[in-house]
């Protein structure tokens, strides 16, 4: 497996697991702690959309797909 794709697998897995422990937004969640968490994921995302476009960037026509089964 080459080296970008192995990197974009540890990333991918990494942004999920940070989603995947977000706090529950209940009354006895600090706004705090749910600030860093946020803060945290969104970096985590950039970096991943960032590492996507530079390594496996898409066609044109593949994003026109994506965005006409967004607005579907």
């Amino acid at each position: 497996m080459d080296e970008k794709f192995k990197k974009c697998l540890r990333m991918m897995r990494k942004l999920v697991s940070d989603i995947q422990g977000a706090p529950y937004p209940g009354e006895d969640l600090e706004p705090e702690l749910y600030k860093i968490w946020y803060e945290h994921v969104q970096k985590s995302g950039t970096e991943c959309l960032e590492y996507l476009d530079a390594n496996f960037p898409l066609e044109k026509s593949d994003i026109s797909k994506s965005l006409d089964k967004f607005f579907k």
